[in-house]
Formats: structure tokens, C-alpha cells, sequence
């Protein structure tokens, strides 16, 4: 009886939010019940934010115990970017003992219905949200993001995603009545009649592979697609980001115990050095979906081999910009400048190629030739970048030693228009913190083609000389078509050429973004009004979110008997 008053006050006190959520992602106009700024937390934003650093403080070199079924062992090892060794414990699970341990809960969670479970996940965000200065230090220290960006990306925008995608679960499941009376005329005859009953069944077993650089927002959407479709689900963090899923499965164990639901619907998958334990747990008949974030290598590894079960997976892409005219010269370099710096260019969305006439753009500020755009949008980078403390604030930190490989090879593919340059961070001395490179190629010549139609993921820009607009077009083309691409830019005062890229999008299936001079921003969406990548290109099978993402998490099953 304690849980069900729970749960009803829970409703009472999440259902206005999750109706407010179901109308924004009907009119996609801005909205968002997670503030981006610190001070709207708690009482005083400069006390919240010393107590969620304590919190992350008090979890250095402790164990995580999530009281979990099967634990074995306890791994850890992971280190920040900016060199502080986090030296947490967490449970590493028996499988075949966890995994039926997961089931056992689903059948209550399932009779509970749509609404229960859409206000439980939504009481889980809540309760995460309240510790999200907290959790932002945990992103911080696990992706290399700087602060800011990892207390809102990792945070309120996380959180977002989360709820959006709770909102287009509940929207499919009740799309269908849970009941009706079906009646068939006969003529003269009696009717026929019955009455039919219509309820959502789960898949399964979620598995949720973690990825290193947004190990919430990347996370969070196929956590809640699958809890809030009936789901039990098991999270498989990166083994360099794990605090941040460890810590939200932590509060989702104990929202389930509150209110009387089993706690290992929510469970994590921890791993030791070296073990590799995604291929396996994918393939496990007990695993119905997978979420996956990372490489296209295991991307296309997941898809083709998991075949037990839904697979949903963001990879790599080759994100294009073309410049082909502009009426704002400098606001489109310093909204350039700016995207290819946020966060080392270590974004799935960042712009990565700036396909440009080799003959030169026409701006307000007359005639501009290839190498004149190229500089400019050099000096622009290295003007934001110029003050140490606020490049510390935009770049963060380098993620992983893979990122820093890329950056320094790249400056030996081409003319290097901006060099990259190391930055001391004040604070935390061991960090690797670079600038971005910008290298000059000729579309034309093959070598440059190899470089240029490769992803290269991190603070790597390459200025491609094509030999027109329409050449750029079809350049675009060919990439989103063989590379995929999760975001495409294009800057034009020409209605025509504007036409003939929006073409190349939709036939193409990319998300474009069209003469951003001001604060938004080619490598940033908006939860319940911009789609994350399309689903429809290489980049990603899926889009975060749509009615795709959440409807194949669940089946109805009718149950008909004679009236």
C-alpha cells in the first residue's frame, strides 16, 4: 500500500510534466523543465555547486556498492583527462547470475502500465537533476569536458533527452486503447461480438554500451526508451566513463525500490581492464535491444551480429559545411570558429570538411578567395582561443590518446592554416589541452580525397578547395551517401543553391543547418525539437528521438474473448 501511494503521489506530481513534455515534441517550439544555469539549483547556485563537488570529492577512491545479484569482483581504473585518478570501485557482475535476476522483475513492471512507469522515470531524472552539479563533475572528469559545458551538457541537456524520450514511449504505448468492444453485424443474424484487450510487452533485456564522451546524453535517451517501454535494462558503461552511468544507476535502483518495483531492472555491467565484454553481453538471448554509441567499426560489428536482438546505434560520420556566400562574413567566422572549437572538436557533430570554391565566396565584404576565407577563419579560432582561461573553458580536455594521435598526424596531410597549440590548465596541470588544426587541401587530388573522406574525430578541420558550388554539392553528396553525417552546414545567399542542398539533405537523409551567424550552432540540438542525427545515413540507424526510436521497444499483444 505505501508503494501504491507512491506511486500515485508520483503521478500527481509528474503527470503535469510529462503532459507539457507530449506537447512539445507535438510543436517542437523551445522548452525544457531542467534550467541550464547553476544558480537555479538550490537555494544558492554557488552553495549547490561546492556541495556537488564535496559529493564527487566523497566518491574518490570508494567502492559503488549497488547491491546488485552476482557481483564477483570489483574493477575500476579509471582516470580523468585532466589527471586526477578517480580510483572508484564498482561491482563486476556474474552474468548468468544478473541477467535472470533482471527478468525477474519485468512481469510487475509490465502490468504496471505506460503512465506508472513514465512517472517512475520521471521521479529517477528528477532525483538525478537535484544532484546534477554533482554528476557534472563526474562528466567532467571522465569525458575531459570543460565544467560548464559538462554541467549542462551532462546535465539539463541529458536530462532532456531523457525525458524526450519517456514522452514518445508513453506516446506509443497508449497510442492503442487497452481495451475495446468489437461488434460485427450479421444481417439477420445475431452479431458477432467480442471484447479485446490490448497491452504493451516488453522485448526484453536493454543493453546500453556507454560511450566516452557523453556518457549521459548519449546514454540516457536508450535507457528510458527501454525502461519506460516495459524493459529491464543493463548498462555497459566505456570503460573510461563509467562514474556518471554508475551513479545514475545507483538513483534509478533506489527510485524502483521506493516504489515497490524490483531494483534490478536497472543494472550495471562494469568491466575489467582489457575484458571486452560488449561483444558478448550483445549477443547473449537474454540482451532484446542494444544502444550503442562509438565507432562505426562496432557499429556495423553490433548490427550485423546481434541479431537477437533491436539494435540502435549512433557511429561516425563526415560532417560537412559548405561556404558558398554569406551576407554576415564575420558572423558566419565566428559561429564557425566557435563549432569547430566547443569541446576539442571532440563532438559527433562537429564540422569536419568546409567545402569552399577554389575561386572564392561573395560576402558583405566583397569578394573573398579560398585562401582569404581560409585565414580569416583561422584568425577567427585563434582570436577565441587567444586568452588561455576562456580556451580552457571551450576546449576542455583531450579524451583519450587516440584523439591526440589524430590532431598531431593531421598537420602532415596538407598546408597547415592554423596550427594547433598546447594550453596549460591552471588548475590541473597533467591535462592535455590543445587547439584546433586547420589544414588546407585540394579537393581534386586523390591523397587529399583519403584524408578529407575519412572521419578524423577530434580538433581537426580540413578547408577543401572544390572547383564550385555545385561541385561542393555533389561532393556533399557523395559524402553523406558513402560516410554519413550527423550534421551538415551550408552557407548561401542564393535561393537556387540553397534549394539544391536542401535537396541533397532530404534525398540524403541529412540534418541541415542553414547560415548560422549568431548563437546556435551546427554541433547543437535542442531535446523535443531538433533530431539527433536521421537514421537514414550511415552516421546512425537511429534518430534521438522519433517515433522509431521507442515504438520497436515494445509489442502489443491482444487478448480477444467472445462478449
Amino acid at each position: 500500500m505505501a508503494a501504491e501511494n507512491t506511486v500515485q503521489q508520483l503521478t500527481a506530481q509528474h503527470r503535469p510534466t510529462l503532459d507539457r513534455a507530449l506537447e512539445a515534441i507535438r510543436t517542437r517550439a523551445y522548452w525544457s523543465p531542467h534550467p541550464e544555469h547553476p544558480k537555479a539549483y538550490g537555494e544558492n547556485g554557488s552553495l549547490d555547486l561546492a556541495a556537488g563537488k564535496a559529493a564527487f570529492d566523497a566518491l574518490l577512491g570508494t567502492r559503488l556498492d549497488l547491491g546488485q545479484p552476482g557481483t564477483d569482483d570489483w574493477v575500476g581504473g579509471e582516470t580523468s583527462p585532466y589527471g586526477v585518478e578517480l580510483g572508484v570501485g564498482y561491482p563486476h557482475a556474474d552474468l548468468d547470475v544478473l541477467l535472470p535476476a533482471m527478468r525477474a522483475g519485468m512481469r510487475a513492471w509490465r502490468d504496471a502500465g505506460a503512465e506508472t512507469r513514465a512517472v517512475v522515470c520521471l521521479e529517477i531524472l528528477k532525483r538525478i537533476s537535484d544532484r546534477t552539479s554533482e554528476f557534472a563533475h563526474a562528466v567532467m572528469h571522465t569525458s575531459g569536458q570543460a565544467f560548464m559545458m559538462a554541467f549542462q551538457a551532462g546535465g539539463p541537456h541529458a536530462q532532456d533527452r531523457g525525458l524526450e524520450a519517456v514522452a514518445y514511449a508513453y506516446a506509443e504505448q497508449v497510442r492503442t486503447p487497452t481495451a475495446a468492444e468489437w461488434t460485427k453485424p450479421q444481417g439477420k443474424r445475431d452479431p458477432l461480438a467480442l471484447t479485446k484487450r490490448f497491452t504493451p510487452v516488453p522485448r526484453g533485456i536493454g543493453l546500453v554500451i556507454g560511450c566516452n564522451t557523453f556518457p549521459t546524453w548519449n546514454g540516457y535517451p536508450g535507457l528510458f526508451a527501454s525502461l519506460a517501454t516495459g524493459n529491464a535494462v543493463l548498462v555497459k558503461p566505456h570503460p573510461r566513463a563509467v562514474l556518471p552511468l554508475a551513479l545514475t544507476v545507483q538513483v534509478a535502483r533506489q527510485v524502483l525500490t521506493g516504489t515497490g518495483f524490483d531494483p534490478n531492472l536497472v543494472a550495471l555491467a562494469a568491466e575489467r581492464p582489457g575484458e571486452g565484454i560488449a561483444k558478448t553481453l550483445a549477443t547473449r538471448p537474454e540482451i532484446r535491444i542494444v544502444d550503442y554509441t562509438g565507432s562505426t567499426e562496432f557499429g556495423d560489428w553490433l548490427e550485423a551480429n546481434a541479431r537477437q536482438a533491436q539494435v540502435y546505434t549512433e557511429k561516425a560520420g563526415v560532417n560537412t559545411v559548405i561556404v558558398e556566400s554569406t551576407g554576415n562574413y564575420r558572423g558566419m567566422l565566428a559561429n564557425l570558429a566557435f563549432s569547430l572549437s566547443l569541446y576539442s572538436g571532440q563532438m559527433c557533430t562537429t564540422p569536419q570538411n568546409l567545402l569552399i570554391p577554389r575561386d572564392g565566396i561573395t560576402t558583405d565584404q566583397g569578394p573573398k578567395s579560398f585562401d582569404e576565407v581560409v585565414a580569416d577563419l583561422a584568425q577567427a579560432v585563434d582570436g577565441l582561443l587567444g586568452d588561455d582561461t576562456r580556451a580552457n573553458a571551450l576546449l576542455g580536455a583531450i579524451v583519450n590518446p587516440g584523439v591526440r594521435t589524430r590532431l598531431e598526424a593531421a598537420a602532415g596531410l596538407g598546408e597547415v592554416a592554423l596550427a594547433s597549440r598546447g594550453i596549460t590548465h591552471p588548475e590541473f596541470p597533467d591535462a592535455v589541452v590543445r587547439t584546433p588544426v586547420i589544414v588546407k587541401l585540394d579537393g581534386a587530388k586523390p591523397d587529399a580525397e583519403a584524408a578529407f573522406m575519412t572521419e578524423c574525430f577530434g580538433p581537426v578541420s580540413f578547408a577543401v578547395a572544390v572547383d564550385s558550388a555545385s561541385d561542393a554539392a555533389k561532393l556533399l553528396r557523395r559524402t553523406v551517401r558513402e560516410k554519413g553525417a550527423m550534421t551538415v552546414g551550408a552557407y548561401t545567399t542564393s535561393p537556387e543553391f540553397e534549394e539544391a542542398v536542401r535537396e541533397v539533405c532530404l534525398e540524403e537523409a541529412a540534418q541541415l543547418s542553414l547560415n548560422l551567424t549568431g548563437g546556435v550552432y551546427v554541433n547543437q540540438t535542442a531535446a523535443f525539437s531538433d533530431f539527433h542525427g536521421s537514421g537514414g545515413n550511415p552516421a546512425a540507424n537511429a534518430a534521438l528521438t522519433d517515433t522509431a526510436f521507442v515504438a520497436n521497444r515494445f509489442r502489443v499483444i491482444e487478448v480477444r474473448r467472445e462478449a
